[in-house]
């Protein structure tokens, strides 16, 4: 029978040996298997720390891999990675190149428009489709019975030559499948695991737990003094969250609280994948949203956009339950590269997603990433003061006010992306730029953004400050892209602060005007309250009133101490107004005039009482501003990662929340401000995945694309 089985096979074209990429779950150590890996097609080519005997290969980005040489394992399929086994109801189809994948998964592939292997990229002459005429049991197509191993052969379909994957064409045949008019497909909520029985949990979390603390610039101003520009520093920080990071991804055998102790997120995700993504930068995309996937938990959402000259919605948004997260898993895996780069028509996708769903979990978010320009939309060449508008929706644009409130996460990858779009892209939505610089830093980056998107823990916060003394007026409110406003009188004034992530902090620096005043020994300047919406609970939280700022008014002027929290904002404000100083040089061509605001910044913060005590920001700061001098050198090295890296440091400051650029996912790495704990153990997390133990420190490459004439746009 077994002669006549291998002689079945070669018949039908297929070849005997089956190859599939080691799985995770081969790992030696059955008691503690270490995180599986999500993406098999990034396997078997990329992975950096699989130690294997290697032999170097060129990519098709002009990089050079290794060529790992993995142990089969027969019985894993390389797209959803759970087991093939015959017999167990799932039919199994082994492709020309030997590859084997579970039926229903490879056809999931074809339908989503993908014709060569995911493993191998080999070209097929043959694909399998569900037949239209099969007679299905349990689920299972019909398909031509074998005996013996009760395994079963595809149905196959010869492509025509007008249908095969060519990398010239622009228009990937994924975008040819029908889409539906309106996003409302989107899978129901869990009502189950509704946050109801852990209220009074969450209420101990975060009722009790929000700090607001103010800081006076001096503690005391002589009574026949006044005093122009006092500074005030008002201080945030949010609560722990109600879950240890080591539980982010809940599975099914979590208990409901662990489910619920977190608020559950609507993730869509909007992802190049033009011709310039080809080949590496593509594989590890695919392995970096594979982590996401698998760090989601069952109440969460996600939906994927695909987009190069035009964009596709390639899955709905859905729970990542197992099921929902095969099915995800799925949907990349069939992601190809070809095609120009039309960012407005992703966002445009992205944005209807969150337009036309039904259901609403409590937080919302996009991640875009992109390593090219839009040429649809945007013709020139990046520049200060190009309009950029036009590549964000109304439906998710801040600056009319009207617009949802989901901030769109930017990722620029590689050398080539539009810093300037995608930078300002993400202030115009509330979200923030990262600058991907190393191929092999993608996945960090993004598990930095959704460790900080998974643990919000406060929303739509407002601050608001009043003076108290019949005499004061406030003159300034420093609160970098958060929105601000004050009332005509200068009495009154609010920030809108809006999510803030588990143990998140913010800082603004609040000028007041304090007048000569002799008729009192202490004067009460300001009160300083606040609100926000609790995301678990929907209520809205009022925090208590803080103790007044006060300041002693003494008859003499003596030596006064500067308050190295006040010193310490000021010095953030500085730098980062020394920064886009810096910038507006750079893009003029005034490279020496650029470096030379660095270097007097940087100056100016090494003589400060803060850097001088040793301040862990000071030094982050410092490290900062010499990096960007050193990215504008010439104006090559500007070009290539220079503003790319001085917009993703203005953003970090202008928000104070974590964005990746150059190594600063890396724990080693001296910038990193503002990263909260949720961020860092997911960092570690993806750091970590690879066979459950840690990985060598990785040498920075930059992320090449393909020569000019290939490069997508």
């Amino acid at each position: 029978m077994g002669s006549k089985w291998r002689k079945l096979k070669l018949a039908l074209g297929f070849n005997m040996c089956v190859y599939v990429p080691r799985d995770i779950d081969d790992s030696s150590s059955s008691l503690n298997p270490p995180p599986r890996f999500t993406d098999a097609s990034s396997l078997s080519d990329v992975s950096p720390s699989v130690h294997r005997p290697t032999t170097p290969t060129r990519s098709s980005s002009g990089l050079w891999l290794t060529k790992s040489q993995p142990k089969s394992s027969k019985g894993t399929c390389a797209i959803c990675l759970a087991t093939m086994k015959p017999g167990q109801g799932h039919a199994i189809f082994t492709a020309e190149c030997s590859h084997s994948f579970h039926f229903h998964c490879i056809t999931s592939n074809v339908k989503h428009g993908n014709q060569v292997c995911p493993v191998c990229r080999a070209k097929w002459k043959e694909v399998p489709f569900q037949s239209p005429v099969s007679n299905v049991s349990h689920g299972v197509p019909r398909i031509n019975h074998l005996p013996r191993d009760n395994s079963w052969t595809a149905v196959l379909s010869r492509l025509p030559g007008s249908q095969q994957v060519d990398s010239s064409r622009q228009i990937s045949s994924l975008y040819h499948v029908p889409e539906a008019a309106i996003f409302n497909d989107d899978e129901a909520l869990d009502q189950e695991t509704s946050i109801t029985h852990d209220k009074n949990e969450a209420d101990h979390n975060s009722l009790d737990s929000m700090e607001i603390k103010t800081y006076p610039e001096v503690s005391a101003v002589p009574k026949s003094s006044s005093r122009d520009d006092f500074a005030v520093l008002i201080h945030l920080k949010a609560p722990h969250s109600g879950i240890k990071q080591d539980n982010v991804r809940s599975n099914t055998e979590s208990s409901p609280s662990t489910q619920t102790s977190r608020a559950p997120i609507d993730l869509v995700t909007v992802l190049d994948v033009s011709g310039s993504m080809a080949g590496t930068k593509l594989a590890l995309l695919k392995r970096a949203m594979g982590f996401v996937i698998q760090n989601l938990g069952p109440s969460d959402r996600l939906s994927v956009i695909a987009f190069s000259s035009t964009a596709r919605r390639i899955f709905p948004l859905h729970r990542m339950t197992d099921t929902g997260r095969q099915k995800a898993l799925q949907a990349v895996n069939s992601l190809v590269s070809n095609g120009g780069t039309n960012i407005a028509e992703g966002l445009k996708k992205g944005a209807k997603v969150f337009v036309d769903r039904q259901w609403k979990n409590p937080v919302g978010s996009i991640i875009l990433l992109s390593d090219g320009q839009d040429t649809y939309t945007v013709s020139s060449r990046p520049h200060v003061g190009t309009n950029y508008q036009s590549l964000v929706p109304n439906s998710i644009s801040r600056s009319n006010g009207m617009g949802l409130k989901i901030p769109v996460h930017a990722f620029g990858f590689g050398a080539d992306h539009d810093a300037t779009s995608m930078h300002t892209i993400s202030e115009m939505t509330g979200g923030t730029f990262s600058f991907i610089e190393s191929e092999d830093v993608i996945q960090d980056a993004f598990a930095q953004c959704i460790g900080g998107l998974l643990s919000v823990v406060v929303q739509e916060l407002q601050v608001k400050v009043e003076c108290v003394h019949p005499s004061l007026q406030l003159g300034s409110v420093k609160a970098g892209s958060y929105q601000t406003s004050m009332m005509s009188d200068a009495r009154m004034a609010s920030i809108n602060v809006g999510d803030l992530y588990a143990e998140e902090e913010r800082d603004f620096l609040v000028t007041v005007n304090v007048p000569i005043d002799g008729s009192c020994d202490e004067m009460s300047l300001l009160v300083v309250r606040g609100l926000y919406r609790d995301p678990l609970t929907k209520e809205m939280v009022a925090l208590e009133e803080t103790s007044k700022v006060k300041v002693q008014r003494s008859e003499v002027a003596g030596e006064l101490v500067v308050s190295i929290e006040v010193d310490r904002q000021r010095n953030r404000l500085r730098a980062a107004e020394a920064m886009a100083e810096a910038r507006v040089a750079a893009e003029r061509g005034d490279l020496a005039a650029a470096v030379s605001i660095l270097e007097s910044c940087h100056k100016a913060l090494s003589e400060t009482v803060s850097a001088q005590a040793g301040d862990r920001l000071c030094v982050a700061l410092s490290a900062e501003l010499k990096e960007m001098q050193e990215r504008m050198a010439n104006q090559r090295v500007y070009e290539q990662s220079g503003r790319a890296y001085v917009l993703s440091g203005l953003s970090s400051h202008s928000w104070q929340r974590a964005t990746a650029r150059g190594d600063s996912t890396d724990s080693t790495s001296l910038v990193q401000a503002y990263q909260t704990p949720s961020m860092v153990d997911m960092v570690t997390r993806s750091q970590t995945m690879i066979l459950g133990s840690p990985q060598p420190r990785r040498i920075l490459r930059p992320a090449k694309s393909f020569p000019h004439r290939q490069r997508g746009r």
